[in-house]
């Protein structure tokens, strides 16, 4: 009940900014960086922290470590140290993680633990002023948006006719955007002097590799949790330019993702042209590789956008034939995300854990994956990836059991009588149509 009580306590804080905010567009606040160590929004803030579970940063201190050295005390240290004006960052350990279906690899920037714990704190004071300003065109990393928020804007405006689609993202948005710009942005709504030179000193703290600090002019420290919403703030410049009036079609912007739809080609090449003199005005630009023109028609290419492919196709009911949409189901480099992690669970180095442990943890993974792609024209591919789940499963227990592939499948197919107890992801498609809200549908489906 008490933690209740605090996490009440923050969101009452959240809304009172939001609302100052809201009512005062002009308003600079110059009274926040008490808000970041009081004791409920430090708790708070571990708690997400905690949720997340990260790996350790510099110093190899875990979330486990914490635990058993006392959370209240690291709390209570952490408040002290921000009270005082003693709190300094460590440099975030850097990490280069693979992306999902591309060769090159993505620098990750882990903060230790104690420093996330202060990241977090400062973006739940954070946000909710910003919050008052972003505009509608914005969805990642919002509470409240999320991507299917951001696809429901694709199939309404190309079933009013805009499918003439400019797909792009930012060049390396997370590590070109400029601090002293960045910084000016935030200025705009904030004025209290200690918690605009906290976030100088995490953006500039830097990054140790192979045992060197390196300290960049440029970027937030993606992997951060601060991270993605200083990169909101920054880009809001992008919103604020395009709504005002200099835009052409309507854009839609996860983060440094974006499309804009247009309704004819010129207008669509009048939008690049403008996106990317938006974007040179703010030292970025956009993705070469990934910037293109798009038109949605039948029997036309589609494109990849936040882990979906979109193609306008045509209903293949002999009632609804003359009924086009845009269709939309995970994307090839989605497909193979999904098989590459269930490859992994069922390597022939895991031979000696349980199959029930085993099949539990691919479950895990076709739930959260489907539960992403439900919303959408994806049941041919929900069947594909079963049946891959499956085979990879009897090719499992036929190699634990050093017998051949037919042992496998007749052992999850026949001997089992429930293929081991891995989950069915028949049946739980949701079509998303044009000018019906997603989350509507999704609750009546419940």
């Amino acid at each position: 009940m008490a933690r209740t009580t605090e996490q009440d306590k923050v969101q009452i804080l959240q809304r009172t900014l939001y609302r100052a905010a809201k009512a005062d567009p002009g308003r600079r606040f110059h009274a926040l960086y008490d808000k970041v160590y009081r004791r409920d929004v430090l708790e708070r803030a571990w708690a997400q922290v905690r949720r997340n579970n990260g790996a350790p940063g510099v110093d190899w201190i875990t979330i486990a470590d914490v635990e058993r050295q006392g959370v209240s005390q690291m709390l209570d240290e952490l408040a002290a140290d921000l009270r005082s004006g003693e709190w300094r960052p460590s440099p975030a350990r850097r990490v280069l993680i693979p992306k999902p279906g591309a060769v090159e690899r993505r620098p990750l920037s882990i903060p230790t633990v104690r420093d996330r714990v202060v990241h977090t704190a400062v973006k739940l004071v954070l946000e909710s002023v910003f919050e008052a300003d972003f505009l509608p065109c914005s969805f990642g990393f919002r509470p409240g948006k999320s991507v299917h928020d951001a696809l429901q804007v694709l199939i309404d405006e190309s079933w009013q006719g805009r499918r003439w689609v400019v797909e792009t993202d930012i060049a390396n948005c997370f590590s070109a955007i400029p601090h002293d710009r960045l910084m000016k942005a935030v200025e705009e709504r904030v004025s209290d002097r200690r918690l605009l030179n906290m976030l100088r000193m995490l953006l500039s703290v830097g990054v140790m590799k192979e045992g060197l600090v390196r300290r960049e002019v440029t970027g937030t420290p993606q992997g951060a949790p601060v991270s993605a919403l200083l990169a909101n703030v920054y880009l809001h410049q992008l919103d604020r330019a395009w709504c005002g009036g200099a835009g052409a079609g309507v854009l839609v912007r996860f983060c440094d993702d974006l499309v804009v739809l247009c309704r004819s080609r010129r207008e669509a090449e009048r939008a690049l042209e403008v996106l990317t003199a938006i974007l040179a005005d703010l030292g970025l630009e956009p993705k070469a590789a990934k910037t293109r023109i798009v038109h949605l028609v039948e029997g036309g290419e589609g494109l990849d956008f936040l882990g979906f492919h979109h193609r306008w196709v045509r209903s293949e009911s002999p009632w609804f034939r003359h009924v086009q949409f845009l269709a939309r189901w995970p994307s090839r480099r989605a497909m193979q995300h999904v098989r590459d992690r269930i490859r992994e669970l069922t390597g022939r180095d895991r031979l000696l854990v349980p199959i029930e442990v085993v099949v539990a943890e691919v479950n895990s993974v076709l739930r959260g994956w489907a539960g992403f792609f439900r919303y959408g024209n994806s049941a041919r591919h929900f069947v594909t990836i079963r049946w891959y789940a499956l085979g990879r499963l009897a090719r499992f227990v036929a190699k634990k059991h050093q017998r051949r592939p037919a042992f496998g499948r007749w052992m999850v197919g026949v001997v089992s009588g429930n293929q081991l107890g891995l989950v069915d992801l028949s049946g739980i498609v949701i079509a998303p149509r044009p000018n019906k809200p997603w989350r509507e549908k999704a609750e009546r489906r419940r």
